[in-house]
């Protein structure tokens, strides 16, 4: 069995573990992180992608609040590629409480949330899309952000530093020697062979599965785990967050990305940490109460529902909902339980991640004797793409390409230009929906930890479309054939890829989506023999 070394062993590859692994790397403290499938499979890409304003918490939960705002600035500043500014709404209609409304403009003042009143007409003119029954109307600083990106931001940024990062390689025992935590023992998800790994801490940054791992430590840490639903629409909607202007419910966010607009969520306490599969009722559901606000909404194209997991915590017996907050909690388990060389780092939210970074890696460092300030609010996580290298994108990939593979490569995108530049073939556009070019397929598949086309999509975003991958799927698959981790059974890999994307796509299999998936069904089972899909 292999042994390494780290002072530090992160486990978790979401956006807090991800943040965390930066922060401890700018640091100088030694950290391998450690995720038992890909960067960004879990809950840190299964939301609505909106980076909050603290509005929706500013009522009943004014700490968060505070926690979001600060640091949704923060984020603007230093990921400004990663975040779209699209500026926030939150409507009230006419079967809402105003006497809520008048508390909520209270307690965002309180928290320091910038809400100013806007003309509703003005509003209803620029944005059709919704009712025509809204009653007032409050601009806040919400924004869209990209999650995938944020974490290989956080993950490149911290190897700059020396960090290193396991992926599909799950965590099956914490060792432990005289009340001290002195290692894990890890699995290779892919081949089964065991690897161990000696370190002085070990943090827990699991999300859902953060219970999980502390029972690995004979501790109980009660991760309450909350389901969300979300539905994607192939139409940017709006260009503005919509919330509504009410106590935190189902289907009362709306969230523009690039060309589509998310709606969500749902809330529901599961058992099982890996529960991501969304219900038709469910969407049905979030349809009904989202056309309050968007009337028109049944006449618009859904091309998937996705659900993910929320890690929220409560001391006690809580079971769950919308009454648990939604601030997290740091836990010591030498004060708490008597263990020494392990902390677990729970709840919160994605906007506030890399504050539950900072004070993660302050208690480690004061526990190791480091003494360096964190920088991760200063440092940007990437530099950014200067005018000229983008007119030399422009030139190889076209205007839209261009800009849209400089926000996904951030440092990479000189290099893949340059071999676009060298081989123009390499600028052949095999994603026409995202505009994924050949040479980000393969920057992507050398990159060390890309072993399905699941992985490809996550650093690439190809196949997540309108097609979801009907066509790119077999045409990144093909140009990645000469890969030895892809040069195995091309049948398997389609097949596995496909029933993800068809997953989603299930519980909204109505109208285009339909012909669409009928059309994608033609395709593999004509011209490559696959089963129907199940």
């Amino acid at each position: 069995m292999e042994t390494d070394k780290a002072q530090v062993v992160v486990i978790g590859g979401g956006a807090t573990g991800t943040g965390i692994l930066r922060d401890l790397a700018l640091r100088g403290i030694p950290a391998i992180l450690v995720e038992q499938g890909d960067l960004a499979h879990g809950t840190s890409s299964r939301f609505h992608g909106l980076l909050h304003s603290g509005a929706r918490y500013a009522v009943k939960d004014k700490e968060a609040a505070r926690e979001c705002i600060e640091e949704n600035m923060i984020l603007r500043r230093i990921a400004p590629n990663c975040v779209e500014l699209t500026g926030g709404l939150f409507v009230q209609l006419p079967e809402d409480d105003p006497q809520y409304a008048d508390q909520w403009i209270t307690a965002c003042t309180e928290a320091g949330i910038s809400c100013a009143e806007a003309d509703v007409q003005e509003l209803i003119k620029k944005n059709p899309v919704l009712s025509p029954n809204v009653t007032r109307a409050f601009k806040v600083p919400d924004c869209a952000v990209d999650g995938f990106r944020i974490l290989w931001g956080n993950v490149n940024s911290a190897r700059r530093y020396g960090a290193r990062v396991l992926t599909y390689h799950r965590v099956s025992a914490i060792h432990q020697s005289n009340g001290r935590v002195t290692g894990v023992e890890l699995i290779n998800q892919l081949n089964g062979q065991k690897r161990s790994i000696e370190c002085e801490m070990v943090i827990n940054a699991a999300g859902p599965w953060g219970g999980e791992v502390a029972a690995m430590a004979g501790l109980e840490v009660n991760v309450i785990k909350d389901k969300g639903t979300l539905v994607a629409y192939n139409h940017r909607l709006m260009n503005m967050v919509v919330n509504r202007l009410r106590p935190p419910g189902d289907g009362d966010i709306f969230v523009p990305h690039g060309t589509i607009t998310i709606l969500g969520t749902t809330s529901t306490t599961v058992d099982d940490p890996g529960c991501t599969k969304p219900g038709r009722d469910e969407v049905l559901a979030l349809i009904k109460i989202g056309q309050e606000m968007v009337p028109e909404l049944e006449s618009y194209r859904l091309i998937r529902a996705f659900a993910g997991v929320r890690p929220l915590y409560q001391a006690g017996n809580a079971t769950g909902g919308r009454s648990v907050t939604r601030n997290f909690a740091l836990l010591d388990h030498q004060q708490r339980d008597g263990l020494a060389g392990m902390v677990s780092i729970v709840g919160g939210k994605f906007t506030t991640f890399r504050l539950m970074a900072e004070k993660t890696v302050d208690l480690v460092a004061g526990k190791l004797g480091v003494n360096a300030p964190c920088r991760t609010a200063r440092e940007p996580l990437m530099a950014p793409v200067s005018e000229e290298l983008l007119e030399r994108g422009k030139k190889v990939f076209g205007v839209p390409g261009a800009r849209k593979a400089a926000e996904r490569l951030g440092d990479s995108f000189a290099q893949v230009v340059e071999q676009v530049e060298k081989n123009p073939d390499k600028g052949r556009i095999l994603c026409e929906c995202e505009v994924v070019s050949l040479a980000e397929i393969e920057h992507a598949a050398h990159s060390g930890d890309s072993f399905t086309l699941g992985d490809i999509r996550r650093k690439t975003r190809m196949g997540m479309g309108t097609c979801q991958g009907t066509f790119c799927s077999y045409r990144t698959l093909g140009a990645l054939s000469g890969y030895p981790q892809f040069a195995g059974n091309h049948r398997e890999y389609l097949t596995k890829f496909l029933q993800k994307r068809w997953k989603g796509m299930r519980p909204v299999l109505w109208g285009q989506q339909l012909r669409e998936a009928q059309l994608s069904t033609g395709i593999y089972c004509t011209l490559f023999a696959m089963e129907r899909m199940r």
